[in-house]
C-alpha cells in the first residue's frame, strides 16, 4: 500500500462506515452501528499516527487526487497536503472521535435512533478529517461546511424536542453568517492571486503585501488585510469568537458525546488550524493580526465569565471552551502559530474529557444536569471523581500538567508580542487564568465534594439528554467500561502530551516549513525560544519555574475562593448575588447578545420579511400583476359589451362605417 493509498483510506473508512451503517442499519444487528464505526475510525486512528511517524522524518506531501472542474484558467481540485500540522491534526481527531464512539455505545444504548447517531459521529470525522488534510482552499470549503451540516443534524439529533430545533438551527444561522465572510476572502484569493492551492498562493503572497484594492469609492485597502480578516471572520463563526459565539453555549442540546466532538478536537478547532495554515497570508498583515488578538481576548475573559454563573454542569464546560478558544485566538493574534495549535491539541484532550465526564455525572445523576443538586459524587463515582480532577487541573494550567505547558505559553507570548492591541490582551489571558480557576472548580466542589444535596433535591422532568427506559436507583452509580476506558485513555495525554511535546512542537523543527512567522516584524515567538534556551531548559524547568509565576498563583486563588465560597460559607455567593442583582442580571442575560440578535436581527427580519410580502407579494404581484390585469379586462370588457346593443341598425351602421374606414384608408388614388 502506497503512502497515497494510505492518505485515501483515513478519511474514507469512516465515510463507508457511516454510509453503511447509516442506510442498511435497518438490516443489520444493532451492535453492527457501533462495530462498524468505531473499526472505521480505530483504522483511521491507526493509520493516522504512522502517517505523524511518517512525515516527521519525510518531506511534505502534496499531490492533487482528483480533477473535479476546470474553467477557463482555473482550476479546482482534490488534494491532500500531508505535513507535521496536518497530521498532527489527523491523530487528534481520529483519537478524540474513537474516544467518543466508544462512549457512546453506553450513553446513547437506549436511545431509538442509535444507528443514525453512530452514522452522523462517524460522518462528522470524514469532514474534520477532509478539513485538515486538504491542500486548496475549495477542499478546505468542503470540509468546513460539511462539519457545519453534520454539526447542524447533531445538536438537533433529538429533533422532537424544540430546543433542540431552536439551538440547531441557531448554530446554523450563526455559521453562515461567518461562512459568508469566509467565503468573501476566498473570493478575494481567487480573483487576485488567480489560484486556490496553498502553495501557489503563499509563493506568491509576498508580492501582494502592497496591492491596494478599492472596496467603497475610491478608498484604497489593503487586499492583504480585507482577505485575512474575512478569512478570519469564517474562523469567528466555527470556532465561536465574539460575537459569533451565541451558538456555542446552546449546541449543549445535543448529546453529551457531541458535546465532547464539536467542542474539544474537531468543529470549533477548525478556525485556529485554519489561521494557522494561512501564517503566510496572516504575517503580511499587522492589521489583520491585531483584529485576531483583540477579538480573542474579548472572548477569552467576557466568556469566562459567564461561566461562574451557569448551574448546567454541561453549560459550564461549554463557556470554558469558548474561553479556551479565546486563548488560542490571542496565541494567533501574537503571531505564536505553533502555540495555538500546541493549546488546541492539550485542550482537545483535557476538554473531551471534562465533557465524557459531565457526561458520566449526568447519567450517574439519572440525567439531572443541575451542579447544585449534586455533591459528595466522588464517593459513588471514583473514576469519574479522579479523570474529572485531572481534566480540571489540566484546564486551569497546574504546573506540569498539559494545560499547564500550553496555557502559560500563550500568556508568554502575548507578553512578550508588540502588536497592537496585546497590552489589553495580556491583562485578559491573565484575568482569565483567576476566572477559569473558580469556575472550574466551583463545578468540581459542587458536584464532587460537599453535602449530597440529591437525596433531597425534586428531580424534575427537564431531563436534558434523554433517555427512555433508564432504571433510578436510590444512589448515584458509575458508568460501564465503555464510559469509562475513554475517561482513563483521555487523562493519559491530559497528564502528559504538553510535557513531552512542548520542546518540539514549540522551541524545535516541529513546525518548521509549515508554519510562517516574520521574526522581524512579530518577534514574540523569538524572544520565547530566547528565553527557554537560557532559562528554562526543558518542560521540567517550565514546571519548577511556573510555580512561582504570577499565573499560578492566580489560578491557585481562584481554587482556594471557589473551595471557600462552595464548601465553608456557601451563604457569600448568595449574598454576592443579591447585592450585585444588576451584574448577575447582565451574565445571567449573556450580554445581551441573545436579546440582540433576536430584537434586532431576527425581528428585523421577520420585519423585512413581512413587508416585502406586503409589497412585493399582495401589493405588486397579486394586487397589481395577476388581480390588476383581471379587473383591467374586466373593465374593458365591460366597455365592449356596450357595443353589443343586439339591434340590428346598429350593426348595419358600424359596417357601413367600417366599409367607409377601408375605403378611405386602403383604396390608392
Amino acid at each position: 500500500m502506497t503512502m497515497q493509498h494510505i492518505y485515501l483510506a483515513i478519511p474514507l473508512l469512516p465515510l463507508l462506515a457511516a454510509v453503511v451503517v447509516g442506510l442498511f442499519a435497518k438490516f443489520l444487528p444493532r451492535a453492527a452501528a457501533h462495530v462498524l464505526t468505531i473499526l472505521g475510525v480505530a483504522l483511521s486512528f491507526a493509520l493516522s499516527v504512522y502517517v505523524l511517524q511518517h512525515s516527521m522524518h519525510s518531506a511534505p506531501y502534496n499531490e492533487t487526487v482528483y480533477s473535479w472542474l476546470k474553467s477557463g484558467n482555473f482550476s479546482f481540485e482534490i488534494g491532500f497536503l500531508i505535513d507535521n500540522l496536518s497530521a498532527m491534526m489527523m491523530v487528534v481527531v481520529t483519537f478524540v472521535s474513537l474516544m467518543v464512539h466508544i462512549y457512546t455505545v453506553a450513553y446513547m444504548a437506549e436511545d431509538a435512533g442509535y444507528a443514525r447517531f453512530f452514522s452522523y459521529i462517524s460522518l462528522f470525522t470524514f469532514a474534520m478529517l477532509m478539513l485538515v488534510m486538504s491542500n486548496n482552499f475549495m477542499q478546505l470549503f468542503f470540509g468546513w461546511e460539511a462539519v457545519g451540516l453534520v454539526s447542524y443534524l447533531l445538536i438537533g439529533f433529538w429533533y422532537t424536542r424544540p430546543t433542540a430545533i431552536y439551538a440547531n438551527l441557531k448554530a446554523f444561522l450563526v455559521n453562515r453568517v461567518g461562512d459568508f465572510g469566509f467565503l468573501l476572502g476566498i473570493g478575494l484569493v481567487l480573483f487576485h492571486f488567480g489560484s486556490l492551492d496553498y502553495a501557489s498562493v503563499f509563493s506568491v503572497a509576498p508580492q501582494m503585501a502592497d496591492v491596494q484594492i478599492n472596496l467603497i469609492g475610491s478608498s484604497a485597502w489593503s487586499l492583504m488585510t480585507v482577505t485575512c480578516i474575512l478569512l478570519f471572520i469564517g474562523a469567528m463563526g466555527k470556532s465561536a469568537q465574539v460575537p459569533l459565539h451565541v451558538w456555542l453555549p446552546d449546541s449543549m442540546e445535543g448529546p453529551t458525546p457531541i458535546s465532547a466532538l464539536i467542542h474539544a478536537a474537531t468543529m470549533v478547532t477548525a478556525g485556529i488550524f485554519m489561521v494557522a495554515r494561512m501564517s503566510p497570508l496572516f504575517e503580511l498583515s499587522s492589521t489583520a493580526l491585531s483584529f485576531v488578538i483583540i477579538i480573542g481576548s474579548i472572548t477569552a475573559l467576557f466568556m469566562g465569565f459567564l461561566g461562574i454563573i451557569q448551574n448546567d454542569i454541561k453549560r459550564v464546560v461549554a463557556y470554558s471552551t469558548l474561553s479556551q478558544l479565546g486563548y488560542m485566538t490571542v496565541a494567533l493574534g501574537a503571531s505564536a502559530y505553533s502555540v495555538a495549535i500546541f493549546h488546541l491539541m492539550t485542550h482537545a484532550f483535557f476538554k473531551a474529557l471534562l465533557f465524557l465526564g459531565a457526561g458520566a455525572v449526568i447519567m450517574g445523576m439519572h440525567h439531572d444536569q443541575d451542579i447544585r443538586n449534586m455533591g459528595n459524587l466522588k464517593k459513588y463515582l471514583p473514576v469519574t471523581w479522579l479523570t474529572s480532577l485531572i481534566g480540571s487541573l489540566a484546564l486551569i494550567g497546574t504546573p506540569f500538567f498539559s494545560g499547564f505547558y500550553s496555557k502559560d505559553s500563550i500568556i508568554e507570548a502575548v507578553h512578550t508580542s508588540h502588536i497592537t492591541g496585546s497590552g489589553f490582551a495580556y491583562f485578559a489571558v491573565l484575568a482569565g487564568v483567576f476566572v477559569t480557576a473558580f469556575y472550574s472548580f466551583r463545578m468540581y466542589f459542587l458536584v464532587f465534594h460537599g453535602a449530597e444535596k440529591w437525596r433531597t433535591a425534586k428531580h424534575d422532568a427537564h431531563d436534558h439528554d434523554h433517555h427512555h427506559g433508564l432504571a433510578a436507583t436510590d444512589d448515584p452509580h458509575e458508568p460501564g467500561w465503555s464510559v469509562k476506558l475513554p475517561l482513563i485513555l483521555l487523562a493519559i495525554p491530559s497528564l502528559f502530551v504538553g510535557y513531552w511535546a512542548i520542546d518540539a512542537m514549540l522551541y524545535g523543527d516541529f513546525f518548521r516549513g509549515v508554519i510562517y512567522v516574520d521574526y522581524a516584524a512579530h518577534p514574540a515567538m523569538q524572544e520565547m525560544t530566547h528565553h527557554w534556551h537560557s532559562t528554562m531548559h526543558n518542560a521540567a524547568g517550565m514546571a519548577i519555574h511556573g510555580l512561582l509565576s504570577v499565573p499560578f498563583a492566580l489560578a491557585a486563588a481562584g481554587v482556594a475562593l471557589a473551595w471557600f465560597f462552595y464548601t465553608q460559607r456557601p451563604d457569600i455567593p448568595a449574598g454576592i448575588q443579591t447585592k450585585c442583582a444588576v451584574l448577575h442580571r447582565i451574565l445571567e442575560n449573556k450580554y445581551g447578545f441573545d436579546s440582540f440578535n433576536d430584537k434586532v436581527f431576527a425581528a428585523g427580519s421577520r420585519w423585512l420579511g413581512h413587508k416585502l410580502w406586503q409589497i412585493g407579494d399582495v401589493t405588486i404581484i397579486d394586487g397589481a400583476m395577476v388581480n390588476g390585469t383581471a379587473k383591467l379586462i374586466a373593465k374593458l370588457a365591460g366597455v365592449v359589451r356596450q357595443l353589443q346593443t343586439g339591434l340590428i341598425y346598429h350593426y348595419a351602421f358600424a359596417m357601413i362605417i367600417g366599409v367607409f374606414l377601408m375605403l378611405t384608408f386602403f383604396t390608392k388614388v
